[in-house]
């Protein structure tokens, strides 16, 4: 090839950076995981089963603390992918993740990671309160503390895992200075163990016999445990849900039908019917399972009904 070719061939020199600039923050966009937001919509939990979630300023504030939770988040998935991009580089799926691929710098990922890590807890200081920021920081500490050694530490990856699905619910009843009943934190917390756990157990069977093709620490677990963990959280989550339907308060229902007792007949159905999935071992994507099984969305927008008719009193 002559050289005059070869100069005709390169592209030109402002184009290289204005692909390069794109690149980079489509990459940095697919480090941050945006399938797995839909996760932070728990932080409108404790408001809607207060009642409030429509009140003054509610919605408002629930949004600042969606959209700073999902930063935490980000910030985590970008100091995690950064710190892993060695070993991901010679995993058979994790390689094609940007920050592996070298779509993104590692130092460019610890930066931006690091920056969302320190300014979303200091914007829920200045626009939320002390007791939002204190937990956005300690979800924060804790994912890093999961990434770099609490993950390969059998039974306190479960716990830290649940315990992040837990703070999600926590956060929008603390912004909004909602009391968080013993029921709803045993439900919350349990369901939430149920469902990590059932995930776990999924990922477990289906790679059995591909050993090292997924988590390390799964080859501590065997089956057995982990189906024992999701029944015990699912019995308990179900168990608190009915006593908090069964529990009046003090405060005779004054609706058309006891909606509140009536929705533990769509809760149970909705346990027993994404365990059936959990019992084949295709729970490894709760989101997708929640999503894609018609006759679960469909348990579940009952549900929905039911419980607002109860908050409601109607």
């Amino acid at each position: 090839m002559t050289e005059r070719a070869a100069l005709l061939e390169r592209p030109p020199a402002a184009a290289a950076p204005a692909r390069s600039l794109t690149g980079l923050a489509k990459g940095l966009i697919r480090t941050a995981r945006p399938r797995q937001w839909v996760k932070n919509v728990l932080v409108v939990a404790a408001p809607a089963a207060a009642g409030q979630l429509f009140a003054r300023h509610a919605l408002a504030q629930l949004a600042l603390v969606f959209a700073l939770f999902t930063a935490c988040a980000c910030a985590v998935y970008l100091i995690n992918d950064a710190r892993d991009a060695v070993a991901d580089r010679a995993h058979p799926v994790k390689c094609h993740r940007p920050v592996a691929a070298g779509q993104v710098p590692v130092q460019v990922a610890y930066a931006v990671g690091g920056a969302l890590a320190v300014l979303a807890p200091t914007a829920a200081a200045w626009f939320c309160s002390p007791v939002v920021a204190a937990l956005l920081t300690a979800y924060v500490g804790m994912q890093l503390a999961y990434c770099v050694t609490l993950k390969h530490v059998l039974v306190v990856d479960l716990v830290v895992v649940t315990t992040g699905f837990l703070m999600r619910a926590m956060i929008g009843g603390l912004a909004l200075g909602i009391p968080l009943s013993r029921w709803f934190l045993i439900t919350t917390g349990f369901g939430a163990l149920f469902m990590v756990s059932a995930k776990r157990y999924s990922e477990a069977v289906q790679m059995a016999g591909k050993e090292g093709a997924t988590r390390a620490l799964l080859t501590g677990y065997t089956t057995g445990y982990l189906r024992f963990v999701w029944q015990l959280a699912a019995g308990v989550s179900v168990l608190g849900y009915c006593l908090w339907a069964l529990e009046e308060g003090g405060v005779p229902s004054a609706g058309v039908l006891p909606w509140r007792q009536l929705s533990m007949v769509a809760f149970i159905l909705a346990i027993l019917r994404y365990a059936v999935f959990a019992d084949r071992g295709t729970a490894g994507e709760p989101e997708e399972v929640v999503l894609r099984d018609r006759p679960l969305a469909l348990i579940g927008l009952v549900w929905l009904a039911m419980y607002g008719l109860a908050v409601a009193n109607w």
